[in-house]
C-alpha cells in the first residue's frame, strides 16, 4: 500500500492529494499522451529542516524535453518552482519519490497532439528500496524494446510503457523478479525502468544511446562518476551471451538506484562486486550530501522546519 504525500500540485496549485482528480474522458488516459518524470528526495541528514533533491536540474531540463516532443510547452523553471511549493506544503519528513506528469488534458476523443490542451501535475510517496539491494533475478523477455523511430524513446513518454509492464508482469509471473528486453537488432536494451552494466575485465560497458534505451539519469551519472575514478568506460551493443560470463551486472534507476542482478534465467551470477560496490557507496555519499565534489548535483530545498 503506497503512503502518498498529502498534497499534490494540479492545475497550478498545491492541493489535497484526494482532490487531485482527472476525468475519465481525459486525452491522454485513452491515448498514452503523457510524459513523466521520477525524482529521489531525502531529509538532509547533516542539516535538518531541507530536502536533498538528486539531480533536480537534469530531470527538469528531460521533463521539459519530453513535453517539447509531446508538442507541448513545459519550462525547466516552471517544473522547479512547482517541486519547491509541493515540498513547502508537504514538508517530509522521510525519504520520498515524486512523479512529475505532463499530460493532455483536453477531453477530445480525436488522437493527436496538435490544437489541444495540457497541463502538469506532481504527486509524491515515501519509497525505501524499489529493487531489493541484494540483487535481483531477470528474465529474458519475450517482448521486444520499442524503435526511437517508431516512438520518441529519447523523452518519458507514458504510452511507450505499456512494453515495460507487458515484460515486468510475465517475469513476475514466471518466477522472476525483473525482465531485460532486447531490441530489435537482437541486441540488450534496458530493463522494464532500468539501464543496465555489465563489467567485463575492469571496463564498465552499457548500451549506448542507439540502442533504444532511454537516457538514464543515474545511468549518465554512474558513467561520469566511473570516468572519475578511473574506470574505463564503454557505451557500446551489449550481446546477450555477455550477461552470462560477465563479471558483474548491474542495473541503474531513479527508483532502482543501483541494483546487481544475482540470477538471469537460470544462471546465477557472481555476487563479487567490487567495481558496482565502490560505485554505489559513491553514489550514496553524493545523494546523502557529503562529497564535496559532486555538491553541484544536489539541490537542496529548505524547508523551514
Amino acid at each position: 500500500m503506497h503512503q502518498f504525500l498529502p498534497y499534490a500540485w494540479f492545475q497550478g496549485r498545491c492541493v489535497p492529494f484526494e482532490d487531485a482528480k482527472v476525468s475519465v474522458a481525459t486525452h491522454a488516459l485513452h491515448y498514452g499522451t503523457g510524459a513523466f518524470g521520477g525524482m529521489r528526495a531525502i531529509p538532509d541528514p547533516i542539516k535538518p529542516g531541507g530536502m536533498l533533491l538528486f539531480r533536480a536540474d537534469r530531470h527538469a531540463r528531460r521533463l521539459s524535453q519530453s513535453a517539447h516532443l509531446l508538442l507541448a510547452d513545459l519550462s525547466e523553471e516552471t517544473v522547479m518552482e512547482a517541486l519547491t511549493a509541493m515540498l513547502h506544503a508537504n514538508k517530509p519528513t522521510t525519504p520520498i519519490y515524486l512523479r512529475p506528469f505532463v499530460y493532455t488534458s483536453d477531453l477530445g476523443i480525436a488522437p493527436r497532439l496538435h490544437n489541444i490542451e495540457t497541463d502538469f501535475l506532481i504527486y509524491g510517496l515515501e519509497l525505501g528500496d524499489y529493487l531489493s539491494p541484494d540483487g535481483v533475478s531477470c528474465r529474458i523477455s519475450s517482448w521486444t524494446r520499442q524503435e526511437d523511430r517508431s516512438l520518441p524513446l529519447r523523452g518519458k513518454i507514458s504510452g511507450a510503457y505499456i512494453t515495460s509492464s507487458l515484460a515486468k508482469s510475465e517475469a513476475v509471473a514466471s518466477g522472476f523478479d525483473e525482465a531485460l528486453l532486447m531490441n530489435t537488432r537482437g541486441k540488450v536494451s534496458e530493463a522494464s525502468g532500468m539501464n543496465l552494466f555489465i563489467v567485463r575485465d575492469g571496463q564498465l560497458i552499457t548500451p549506448g544511446v542507439d540502442q533504444d534505451i532511454l537516457e538514464g539519469i543515474t545511468r549518465a551519472s554512474v558513467i561520469e562518476l566511473a570516468r572519475g575514478m578511473g574506470i574505463d568506460v564503454i557505451e557500446r551493443p551489449v550481446d546477450k551471451t555477455e550477461l552470462f560470463i560477465a563479471d558483474e551486472v548491474f542495473l541503474t534507476g531513479t527508483a532502482a538506484k543501483i541494483s546487481p542482478i544475482r540470477q538471469l534465467e537460470s544462471t546465477v551470477l557472481s555476487q563479487h562486486r567490487p567495481l558496482m560496490e565502490a560505485l554505489r557507496s559513491k553514489l550514496v555519499a553524493i545523494t546523502e550530501g557529503r562529497d564535496e565534489q559532486y555538491a553541484h548535483w544536489i539541490t537542496r530545498i529548505d524547508l523551514g522546519n
